[in-house]
């Protein structure tokens, strides 16, 4: 077993699940987007799933989920939220049991190993999605507050403010609003 004395392991939203269902809807549903084999496979390596087992054939099922979870981060209330999030979990099945391997050590897992890649994925993102609204309600997760971009964020800093998908957003909404200022 790998736990580390005096280490603990903290899930939720500050877990790769969360950030890799925000990517995931961004490559699906985005102006932009990069839905491609290829681009799905780079997400789940990027967010350590097990990206090695990802076959092209796949790509249908991840492209669904990601147009399935994009309400979620379009929720403008807690409860539509919960109302979502609580049907996919009857829809999905679900068989928690403990795991522990590299790079994670002692950890959850939602689904069994013997589970397809895409069940898996969809098992753990939908988990780590309902851990965060438990955790932070819906203030760590939205729309790019930027205009023009339909892209979605979570927000796994210790301050929670993020508004922006990317720092380039945030960038472009702060130069146009200074800018705004000055004119005035």
């Amino acid at each position: 077993m790998s736990v580390k004395a005096g280490a603990m392991r903290i899930t939720g939203y500050k877990s790769h699940g969360v950030a890799a269902a925000a990517a995931l809807v961004n490559a699906v549903t985005s102006a932009g987007g990069d839905d491609s084999p290829d681009a799905l496979r780079r997400i789940l390596r990027d967010n350590e799933f097990f990206w090695q087992e990802f076959e092209d054939a796949d790509a249908a099922e991840f492209r669904d989920w990601g147009r399935t979870l994009r309400p979620f981060f379009e929720a403008a209330r807690v409860e539509d939220a919960m109302t979502m999030l609580n049907r996919l979990m009857l829809e999905i099945p679900m068989h928690p049991h403990l795991a522990d391997h590299e790079p994670h050590g002692l950890h959850m897992h939602y689904a069994p190993p013997s589970s397809r890649l895409a069940h898996r994925f969809r098992a753990t993102t939908l988990m780590n999605l309902a851990e965060l609204i438990v955790e932070h309600g819906l203030g760590r997760t939205g729309v790019c507050a930027a205009d023009g971009c339909d892209r979605v964020y979570a927000d796994t800093s210790r301050a929670g403010r993020r508004r922006f998908c990317s720092e380039s957003c945030a960038n472009r909404t702060n130069v146009a609003a200074f800018r705004a200022r000055r004119r005035t």
